[in-house]
């Protein structure tokens, strides 16, 4: 009798990559706009509510709308549902899609004031370098 079992992709695998890919669209969608020191941090070793967090600077209120709209559309283009958005403020936007990605779009100022990379130091930082133009 020969063995017909079909093997699957392991579920946290396919959920990984699937993740991978959303966050790659969100950092090229505010690299698009100009954001800068685009960071990515893995919080599932150090949270158990929170995945990821994508923290950008952005320079100016006109700027933290233009990156929130870009990263809105290309992330719904990704597959992930429209975000809940904390803000707006001429500071800080947050875009929370469900309880898996967060993006912070902060000026200089508010992101070394709140320092959440020092707040969540002990999370591993994921590099997406920049796509080729």
């Amino acid at each position: 009798m020969t063995d017909k079992t079909i093997t699957t992709p392991d579920r946290h695998a396919q959920h990984d990559a699937q993740v991978h890919t959303q966050l790659r669209a969100i950092v090229d969608a505010a690299r698009e706009r100009r954001a800068e020191d685009v960071t990515v941090l893995d919080l599932t070793d150090v949270s158990s509510t929170l995945e990821y967090f994508v923290i950008c600077t952005a320079t100016a209120g006109l700027q933290l709308n233009a990156v929130q709209e870009n990263i809105r559309e290309k992330a719904q283009e990704a597959g992930l549902p429209r975000p809940s958005v904390e803000g707006p403020s001429e500071r800080w936007l947050l875009l929370a899609f469900g309880g898996s990605i967060v993006v912070h779009i902060m000026t200089k100022d508010a992101r070394e004031y709140y320092d959440l990379e020092g707040l969540w130091s002990d999370a591993r930082v994921l590099n997406f370098p920049e796509a080729d133009a």
